[in-house]
């Protein structure tokens, strides 16, 4: 991999070049750690958060082999986005209505009412 911490960092995905140590980053060169939606913004249920995860994996394995750097977690960062908003759009998540700030990031929720 690299000699320095290699992070990337969306509006709802953070991945880093470390693991997780008594809720501390300990850089760690060989493993990639995911911080999902940092803000809580949306309500997360186990199958979503695995969907999620499932599909990190999936982005890393694509990559294995290859010089990781800050412009691959950049696009592994910005797949997991666009995930993120493909799983709202079906239904698969929702705004979290008790999050500090909502400002529908990924656009307006979609309603019966709306569709």
């Amino acid at each position: 991999m690299t000699d320095a911490l290699l992070k990337c960092t969306t509006r709802h995905i953070r991945i880093f070049t470390a693991v997780c140590n008594d809720d501390n980053l300990v850089e760690d060169n060989d493993h990639l750690t995911l911080d999902l939606d940092p803000d809580n913004e949306f309500v997360w249920d186990e199958a979503s958060i695995k969907k999620i995860q499932t599909r990190f994996g999936e982005l890393v394995q694509y990559q294995s082999g290859k010089e990781l750097s800050d412009y691959t977690l950049r696009k592994i960062g910005s797949e997991l986005e666009s995930y993120i908003r493909i799983m709202l759009q079906a239904g698969e998540l929702s705004y979290n209505p008790d999050c500090r700030v909502l400002n529908y990031s990924m656009g307006l929720p979609r309603t019966p009412d709306l569709l």
